[in-house]
């Protein structure tokens, strides 16, 4: 018996995470409820972080790398004094201290983070060495060295003490960055050793709270015309991107995959905002065709849109 590839839907469902489920569970679990043919998501959510996962179903799934370059926003905590070989929770506590740094202590060093900053990641990641997942090496006992990464941090800061073993923290962060490593050198910088003891992720490119709805309430919703009512268009990914009108045979030249001349003077009023090299949003009758380039007076399609 042939296995049911499932319905053409196409769009973005922003689910808010709970604790316990991986990002890959929950995108199983979406894709069964829409029945939809292919699916993925925008950027991962360890089990013990809950918040803002933006699941693309259908041709959604060719935004995917423009939500996950986005800038991203999280609200974390640090158990100050243990040092975990996850650098969260989940691991096997590796070192401890009895150093609790101060308010004034925390928001002296933390500047620091803020800009370029250079970052090891997680030994238990999933960067792949050789081909193995780090994390599979490291549950295998061993060593994992990563290298040092360079990634940007917009804003870091102090939300609340909770206690004298635990503060939390707002920060906003560009590709890449691990939050657990960064409670792990926040810590080190203080003078003691920490972990991160729970995550919530606020904002992901475009997508928020606003436009979030929990997992158990579309569940509940099963596949209904309800449930569809949070499918969100495939284009809500690409809001940051300039969006260019197209004719018909326009249109359909970059569905086709062949680049469009853009030479006329009609044109050029066209792209009086665009520069060579820029990504556009092609559109004919309100409908988006593809993610394309400007190219020497060219229009080339990077990803088709078949919508």
């Amino acid at each position: 018996m042939s296995r049911r590839k499932g319905q053409k839907v196409d769009g973005w469902v922003i689910v808010d995470k709970p604790l316990g489920p991986t990002s890959t569970q929950v995108v199983g679990k979406i894709r069964r409820l829409f029945d939809a043919n292919k699916a993925g998501h925008g950027g991962t959510l360890d089990p013990l972080a809950t918040g803002i996962l933006p699941i693309a179903l259908g041709e959604a799934t060719k935004t995917v790398s423009y939500v996950m370059d986005g800038r991203k926003t999280y609200r974390f905590t640090i158990r100050w004094g243990e040092a975990r070989n996850t650098d969260d929770a989940e691991g096997e506590v590796t070192a401890a201290s009895d150093v609790r740094p101060t308010e004034a202590q925390i928001k002296e060093v933390l500047p620091r983070f803020v800009g370029l900053i250079t970052q090891v990641p997680p030994a238990f990641s999933a960067i792949k060495i050789q081909g193995a997942r780090a994390y599979d090496l490291a549950r295998e006992g061993e060593t994992v060295e990563l290298a040092p990464r360079q990634i940007r941090i917009d804003a870091f800061r102090l939300a609340s003490i909770d206690g004298p073993d635990h503060a939390s923290f707002d920060v906003e962060s560009g590709k890449g960055a691990y939050v657990r490593a960064l409670a792990r050198d926040l810590a080190l910088a203080l003078g003691t050793c920490g972990h991160l003891s729970a995550l919530r992720r606020l904002r992901v490119g475009p997508f928020d709270e606003s436009t979030a709805i929990s997992l158990d309430s579309l569940v509940e919703l099963g596949n209904s015309p309800a449930a569809f009512r949070h499918l969100l268009p495939v284009e809500t990914a690409l809001d940051d991107i300039p969006a260019l009108a197209l004719t018909g045979d326009e249109a359909n030249r970059l569905r086709s995959g062949q680049a469009v001349p853009l030479f006329r003077k009609s044109d050029l009023d066209r792209l009086s905002d665009l520069e060579d090299g820029d990504i556009v949003l092609a559109k004919t009758a309100g409908t988006a065709v593809a993610i394309a380039r400007l190219e020497q007076g060219m229009l080339a399609p990077v990803r088709v849109l078949h919508l």
